[in-house]
């Protein structure tokens, strides 16, 4: 219904490099698109669950309703990327694919759709680290970025073709402000990070208080303390407490007399 805002899955999809596809080249560029991707919809049993989609001449502008997000993020991402390698084999110049995921409400309207979610899902999967990331993974031909918030609710909690080990979490400065979107790169058990950046490839932990320094490296801590000791002359000297043992013994001496315990 035009003017209600509704909820939904979204996805943006981008073409890498379609900048430099030369016109006679683009027709075929954008039915290989589709093929792939309206493939991947059927095989995933969503094609049906559509809610609104544009297109974007090199890429496709989709919602979804939410009723099934691990069948998007795992099998309409897989589905997608097998379909990929299967077009790629016969193609001189390989497509390659990056998606933007992202879940959020969404207005319809005679034109299309827009909203806060919407513009976030393509900025996310268009932004420069995006294409940088799957730029650096040559043989690879598809990018999946997903929001933080997506990847919090649903892909950290795995499900069917999902693995969250394989995504890593990147910094991406928006127009919006500063985001964390994770990628994956599917085919590699993690995408390469940008070169000159230190990436988390896991969720940060929290770091806790420091530990005592008790000047000790074998494990005895505090259950062991040395004492004050003043010592003349040659012999050994050893005194200090080991748990609820006190040792105190000082031998040997110029004088040969014996110590005491």
């Amino acid at each position: 219904m035009h003017g209600e805002t509704r909820y939904g899955f979204i996805i943006s999809l981008d073409a890498q490099g379609s900048g430099t596809v030369p016109d006679p080249d683009r027709p075929g560029l954008r039915a290989r698109i589709y093929q792939v991707a309206e493939d991947a919809f059927d095989r995933a049993g969503i094609s049906d669950a559509r809610l609104a989609q544009e297109d974007r001449g090199d890429g496709i502008l989709a919602v979804v309703e939410p009723r099934r997000t691990e069948a998007l993020a795992g099998e309409w991402v897989e589905y997608l990327h097998q379909n990929l390698r299967q077009v790629n084999r016969e193609l001189n110049r390989p497509l390659r694919l990056r998606a933007g995921l992202n879940v959020g409400p969404f207005t319809p309207d005679g034109q299309g759709f827009s909203g806060a979610a919407v513009d976030l899902a393509c900025r996310i999967g268009n932004c420069p680290e995006a294409k940088a990331v799957l730029a650096a993974a040559p043989d690879s031909p598809l990018l999946v970025a997903v929001t933080e918030q997506l990847y919090r609710d649903v892909v950290r909690h795995g499900g069917r073709w999902i693995e969250p080990d394989h995504y890593r979490q990147y910094h991406v400065p928006l127009r919006e402000g500063a985001q964390q979107p994770w990628f994956t790169v599917p085919g590699r058990t993690a995408p390469p990070p940008l070169p000159g950046r230190e990436e988390s490839a896991v969720p940060p932990e929290e770091d806790g208080p420091p530990e005592e320094d008790t000047g000790r490296r074998d494990g005895a801590g505090d259950d062991f303390r040395f004492g004050t000791v003043t010592h003349y002359g040659s012999g050994q000297v050893l005194q200090g407490k080991f748990g609820d043992l006190t040792f105190d013994r000082r031998r040997g001496g110029a004088d040969g007399s014996g110590g005491r315990a």
